[in-house]
């Protein structure tokens, strides 16, 4: 069985990170969506928010599987069994970050290989730090996140 885990933040999840699952699905039998939990970094919704999120996103794809994780993403990888990770690259900072991480993986990950997804134009500007900051400013975000993510949004602020 082919398993990938697709890990980040996901602090809110946007467009782009469900076109990223949706692309990869063919691929893998199994794609783990697994929020990071990092006790340092401050968050604007909470793990059960971003969770909850998560679950009704891909509550259509059984092979989609939502979890969290603490700690190396490869120490949770080799408890999922998953041999591949997820990335999505909107530019080429992106990609100079990502391949460090990659070959650190793959040299304290057992086999982990990274699978690269360029993101599409049209969501090439997307990020959750921008889309937090337009949150923070009261502004509108229906166009970078999902639609139930959207209308949450809206009843949150």
């Amino acid at each position: 069985m082919k398993i990938a885990v697709f890990p980040g933040s996901f602090d809110p999840i946007t467009n782009g990170h469900v076109d990223l699952v949706k692309r990869a699905l063919p691929l893998f039998d199994k794609i783990i969506v697994a929020v990071g939990v990092n006790s340092q970094k401050k968050t604007l919704f909470s793990l059960e928010q971003r969770m909850s999120w998560l679950e009704s996103t891909f509550d259509d794809e059984p092979s989609v599987e939502i979890d969290s994780f603490e700690g190396l993403t490869v120490n949770f990888c080799q408890t999922k069994s998953a041999k591949y990770l997820i990335r999505g690259l909107r530019n080429a900072s992106d990609f100079d970050y990502e391949k460090t991480i990659s070959q650190l993986n793959s040299i304290i990950g057992d086999q982990i290989e990274t699978v690269f997804f360029i993101s599409k134009p049209e969501f090439s500007h997307i990020s959750s730090t921008i889309v937090r900051e337009i949150i923070k400013g009261k502004g509108e975000v229906s166009s970078f996140v999902p639609t139930n993510i959207s209308e949450d949004i809206k009843r949150l602020n």
